[in-house]
Formats: C-alpha cells, sequence, structure tokens
C-alpha cells in the first residue's frame, strides 16, 4: 500500500524536520488544494474543521466521520502532488479505531495524520471547555497508528490539548510521553503567548507543529519568528476558508442588495481564470486525444 504521491512522505518528513517552519495552509476540498499548489505552497493541510464547515455546514464539534474525511482526502489526493497532512481528530475511537484510521486514510492518500488526546466529541482548539483523555489512552493510540502504518515515511502527529485543560507543564508532559511511544512529530495546540510557543520547541525533542489561527488563541507570528524559535511546520488551517467566507458573504450581498454585481466585479475571480485553475485545458487535451 502506498500513500500520495510516492516519495511525499519522505519529502514532508525532510521538511518538517529542518525546521524551518515549512508554510501549510488548510484545503476543505479540491479546489482549495489546487489554488495552494497552483500558488507554490510546499505542503497541504486537510482540515477538519473546514470540512466540517464546508462540507456539512457545522461547527468543529466532531461531527466529521472517518468516511467523510477519507472521501476528502481521496479527491484531494486525486489532483494535488503536494505532501497531504491530515487532521484526523480524534483517531475515530480508541486504539483499535486508530488501526483503522490509519489503514483507511492512508490508502486515501495522507503523508501524515494528526491525532489528539481530547475527549469525544472534541472541539476546535481553539473554543473553550476542553476535555482530554488519560495520556495512557492517547499513548495507546499513538502506539497502535504507528504499529499500523504501512511506511515510516507515513508521519504521525500528536496533538495535546492539554494546554488549556491541565496548563503548559502538563501539555509538555503529555508531548514527551507521545514522543516515547513513538510520534514523529507533536503539536500543542493553543499556547497563549510568544513566550509560550518558545517553550515548546526547547522542551521537545522532535519535530513541533504551531497552528496559526486568525481570531484564535495564539498570537499569529510571522514564518521568520517561527522558524527562528524552530518550529518545523506552521499550518495556516482555515485562513482561505475565512477569506472565502468573507468574498461570498461581500459578493452576495451586493447582489440581494444591487440585483446586480458590478459593485464587486474586482473581488470576482474571471471565468477564465476558474477554468485555468482547474486545468480543463487537460481535459480539454484528453477529449481531443479520444475523439472518435
Amino acid at each position: 500500500m502506498t500513500s500520495g504521491t510516492p516519495g511525499n512522505g519522505a519529502k514532508l518528513k525532510a521538511m518538517i524536520e529542518a525546521r524551518r517552519a515549512v508554510l501549510a495552509p488548510g484545503a476543505a476540498n479540491a479546489l482549495t488544494a489546487r489554488i495552494i499548489a497552483d500558488l507554490g505552497f510546499e505542503v497541504a493541510y486537510v482540515s477538519g474543521a473546514g470540512i466540517a464547515n464546508t462540507r456539512l455546514g457545522v461547527p468543529d464539534i466532531g461531527l466529521v466521520t472517518l468516511s467523510e474525511l477519507a472521501d476528502t482526502v481521496a479527491s484531494i489526493a486525486d489532483i494535488c502532488t503536494l505532501p497531504l497532512v491530515v487532521d484526523a481528530d480524534t483517531g475515530f475511537g480508541n486504539a483499535v479505531n486508530m488501526v483503522r484510521t490509519v489503514r483507511v486514510l492512508e490508502r486515501a492518500g495522507a503523508n501524515a495524520i494528526q491525532i489528539e488526546d481530547q475527549v469525544f466529541p472534541k472541539r476546535c482548539g481553539h473554543f473553550a471547555g476542553h476535555e482530554v483523555i488519560s495520556a495512557e489512552e492517547m499513548i495507546a493510540k499513538v502506539k497502535a497508528a504507528v504499529d499500523t502504518r504501512s511506511s515510516r515515511d507515513f508521519l504521525i502527529i500528536a496533538r495535546t490539548d492539554a494546554r488549556s485543560a491541565s496548563g503548559m507543564q502538563a501539555a509538555l508532559a503529555r508531548a514527551n510521553a507521545y514522543v516515547a511511544a513513538g510520534a514523529d512529530a507533536t503539536f500543542v495546540e493553543a499556547p497563549a503567548t510568544r513566550d509560550e510557543l518558545e517553550i515548546i520547541t526547547r522542551a521537545l525533542r522532535v519535530p513541533q507543529i504551531a497552528n496559526m489561527v486568525i481570531g484564535g488563541k495564539t498570537p499569529v507570528l510571522p514564518q521568520s519568528e517561527l522558524a527562528a524559535m524552530g518550529f518545523g511546520l506552521v499550518i495556516y488551517a482555515n485562513a482561505a476558508l475565512q477569506a472565502a467566507v468573507k468574498a461570498m458573504q461581500e459578493v452576495l450581498g451586493a447582489l440581494k442588495s444591487d440585483g446586480q454585481l458590478d459593485r464587486v466585479a474586482d473581488r470576482i475571480g474571471s471565468f477564465e481564470e476558474r477554468q485555468r485553475v482547474v486545468a480543463k485545458a487537460n481535459w480539454d487535451a484528453l477529449e481531443r486525444r479520444y475523439r472518435s
């Protein structure tokens, strides 16, 4: 069994181990992934919150199923050759469920999965009221994921939400335990200050993930500062989604109030650009090739 584009797992591993704060914009669908690749980014992050918001129209509170996630990953992997880091939430159950989760997502085209230690149903790391499972239960999930993957280049990223539930020292202790269990990278969610971000990379020996959430709990710092701190990957999980929400509201709001789109014409991509982004020319070439 292979996952995604051949060699992408090893490429992703080298990227994050370089600790240069590689930017990973979030994609909730194949169109967004196409745009991420078209703009020259090196990695795409398949956002669980983005799938909840766009596919289901619901908040990030654990409502997305494994089959819905895998279907989205497969559609993205089909048209995107970038390494894919996939948000697998809590792994959709216990350590035994984690075995199936890894198999399904690796087969769908993921190159790395992020799993977290929240009580199910989980909630966005920047919401209030988190609860975490025992460290022992999460360690079992990490071990199950590591044991199940078909390639060592399929990366297991262990996230802890203990910072908001129990404080930074508890979060660091958990992250270290997940590293000992075999996690390739860890992700301490929702640090509240610049100092806490710096503490994370000093305290943990494996590559670290930073999550820049516009309007969230963590200070949004430039890539250069996060690279200087030693972060391996910087997720902007829903920047594209938040931009799309604002653009849709502005354009459709103008249509509703004005009965036309003249006032917001500069907010709308051209018909030609839309066809270029979805690679229509490639399909036209196939049509010519196979036309009788």
